[in-house]
């Protein structure tokens, strides 16, 4: 058995809330931050985080864009995305806030954390990784790639990319980009590549969304979420 609790997050005069997806014993596990799309916490993330408990993992939904968003309308939640990619300083601290607050959870060993992320979730993901916080990992789906104009750092978590190689919102070019900033972050990084599948791939509902390059694709998703489950296998055995 599960249990979803709403935890408070507070950012300078924000108010965020994500969600606690445990087992409802008292067991501290190793934690999985899921970063979600521009649409914030949704039954996506969350049946995603579900997943992962019944894997034997603790997962925790951010809210990056404040409790006062929550289904919000995609034009509103556009906005905000743009707000939060305008000034990357910023969202790392955002990012490092709610790394501090999942540590403290009581169900997540705070030594033993992964942050995955979908679409601007993927970016988040990378950029958390980017900041040289002390994580085992960071996976990015459908990721946003453009790098964030700060000081390099060095990377100490495990990176992993999936991309759709049509992705019109990280070209080709993009992917290769993010391989040589790995590189010279000294992390240990892999990319799965998916051939003709676009932006969105693990969303069922993306390609009812009618926007062109935005595709769902259920090989892509298999393949991703399998590869997901050996990269925590390979970080906490």
């Amino acid at each position: 058995m599960t249990r979803e609790t709403p935890v408070g997050i507070k950012f300078g005069d924000e108010e965020l809330e994500g969600v606690l997806v445990a087992r409802r014993d008292s067991a501290r596990r190793p934690g999985v931050i899921i970063f979600p799309t521009v649409m914030g916490v949704s039954d996506l993330e969350l049946g995603f985080a579900r997943q992962l408990v019944h894997l034997g993992y603790t997962g925790f939904v951010a809210d990056l864009f404040g409790k006062r968003f929550h289904g919000a309308s995609r034009e509103v939640m556009s906005g905000e995305l743009k707000r939060l990619r305008s000034d990357r300083a910023s969202l790392r601290e955002r990012l490092l806030a709610v790394l501090e607050s999942v540590r403290n959870l009581d169900a997540v060993e705070p030594d033993r954390i992964v942050a995955i992320g979908y679409c601007f979730g993927g970016l988040c993901a990378l950029d958390l990784a980017r900041s040289g916080a002390d994580i085992a990992g960071a996976a990015s789906f459908h990721g946003l790639l453009d790098q964030p104009g700060l000081e390099p750092k060095p990377i100490k978590a495990k990176v992993l990319a999936f991309h759709g190689w049509d992705d019109p919102m990280a070209p080709p070019e993009a992917m290769v980009a993010l391989g040589k900033e790995l590189t010279e972050a000294g992390a240990d990084w892999q990319v799965h590549a998916y051939g003709h599948v676009a932006h969105g791939f693990t969303n069922p509902n993306a390609s009812k969304l009618g926007i062109p390059g935005i595709q769902y694709n259920a090989l892509a998703a298999e393949r991703s979420w399998t590869s997901l489950i050996n990269f925590l296998e390979e970080l906490f055995g």
